[in-house]
């Protein structure tokens, strides 16, 4: 078990299983050389494959549980980093996190609701959880998602 796959049991955490893509995309991708850098996907708030919960935040969901699926999203960002790499381990540093939030039109809390996920890449990662972030509002998301959330992350050699 890698150290940060440690960090997460001590947190009552499991990397769960790489979410099937929706459309005709992978989960994450290498690119670079030496340092490498990982780009996931979008990563839906699912849990055992279903999506925990939908609807636009302000109005269906409420912004701390909007906040709780962010966190979740972020968890199946790192399942998506590792797919790819095989030891998450072997982050060097998350470098930004993107995420997008469906939102009620009156809702402006977009950065409180990607708190979630930047809140536990930092738990489990310490200062390499550490990131930059944009937290946009939208209409929609696929499968009328609440949030959804993109991790960028560098490699050590």
């Amino acid at each position: 078990m890698s150290a940060v796959e440690a960090r997460l049991a001590e947190l009552g955490l499991t990397l769960p299983e790489v979410a099937a893509p929706l459309a005709s995309y992978v989960p994450a991708v290498t690119t670079g050389t030496s340092p490498t850098y990982v780009h996931t996907a979008g990563q839906l708030p699912l849990v055992d494959g279903k999506l925990a919960e939908t609807g636009k935040v302000g109005s269906e969901v409420s912004p701390e549980r909007a906040k709780e699926l962010a966190a979740i999203c972020a968890l199946n960002g790192l399942a998506a980093v590792k797919s790819a790499i095989g030891d998450l381990d072997r982050i060097a540093r998350v470098v930004k996190v993107v995420g997008f939030v469906a939102s009620a039109p009156h809702f402006t809390g977009q950065p409180g609701v990607l708190n979630g996920a930047s809140e536990l890449l930092g738990e489990v990662l310490g200062e390499k959880g550490v990131h930059a972030r944009s937290a946009v509002g939208v209409a929609v998301l696929p499968i009328d998602a609440p949030v959804e959330v993109e991790l960028q992350v560098e490699l050590a050699d």
